[in-house]
Parts: C-alpha cells; structure tokens; sequence
C-alpha cells in the first residue's frame, strides 16, 4: 500500500532534515486538500512505541502543506522526550499525521467520545490536548485526565472543555 501524500509529505521532511539538515520545501503546485490552514499533528512510532509527537491546535503556517512540514521536522528532532531520529532508523518509522477540526466547547464529558473526538482543556493560562483514538485511552474521562495532566492542571479543577474531530492519515 502506498502512503497518501500527506503522510509521503511528513516522511519526506524528516527525511531531508534527518540526512541534509533542510528545511523541505512545500510541494508544487500545492496538492488543494492542503491548501487550507489547520492545526496538524505528526507522531512518529517504531516497533510500535512513539518516537516522537508534536503539532499545533491551530494554524501557526500559511497552508497545511507548511503546518506537516514544520511539525514533522519537530515530531522527529525536537520533542524534549526523545533524542533526534538518526539515519540508521528512517527505514523503520510508522508516521501519522493529524489534521484537527474546528474546536467547539462542551459542557459536560457526555458530549465527548474518546474514539471519535479529540478533547482540549484549559484553566487560566494552561492547556492540554489529547488526539482522539488513542490506544490504552477507553474513556472521556481517562483524556481530560490525560490531558490536564500534560497541561500540568490539577485533577480536580474545573476546566473548560473542548473537543475536535481529526483527519487521520498513516
């Protein structure tokens, strides 16, 4: 199975930076479903462990295409959890990559669904996010839990909650 150009996108980028230390340039012409502006995830696994993650709630990037490329050569060389990836493993990562929806705010964890919607959760100048979908995560609960936590909320504060949908690409 081939990749689909946004994933082919991400890989190309980690891999121009891993071995050339390039910044990618976005394709030509611009592929239109990533003409628009949204906040993008990039995780990086392999032999089924993350490898590496970063991404943007919202656009921080003129178009999409910018937003894979910028947050895939982050995923893979800057995200304070690992070490950079080296050549030797380029062959041996799985990529996804996120693209989030609108956020909108919810009232209650009754109108969050931890396989279909991404959640957000802020409390004064704090916020966590949490992609949907994710394994060893069942419950709405378990990812504001998550969530707060990565945001460095206390577990019994009340937050605002927000949830999103995404466009999985792997």
């Amino acid at each position: 199975m081939s990749e689909d150009q946004i994933v082919k996108l991400a890989r190309e980028a980690i891999e121009e930076y891993v071995l050339h230390g390039r910044r990618k340039e976005e394709p030509e012409p611009l592929p239109s479903q990533m003409e628009r502006r949204r906040g993008v995830f990039v995780s990086i696994k392999k032999d089924g462990n993350l490898r590496g993650c970063i991404g943007t709630t919202s656009p921080t990037q003129p178009n999409i295409a910018q937003e894979i490329i910028s947050n895939a050569i982050s995923a893979s060389n800057h995200d304070p959890r690992f070490s950079p990836v080296r050549p030797e493993e380029l062959d041996q990562l799985q990529i996804s990559v996120d693209i989030l929806g609108e956020q909108e705010p919810v009232s209650s964890l009754e109108e969050l669904d931890s396989d279909k919607y991404g959640v957000v959760v802020q409390k004064d100048h704090r916020s966590g996010l949490l992609l949907p979908d994710l394994e060893g995560i069942n419950t709405a609960a378990e990812q504001v839990e998550i969530a707060k936590k990565k945001a460095g909320i206390p577990a019994r504060a009340e937050v605002d909650l927000y949830r999103f949908e995404v466009e999985r690409h792997s």
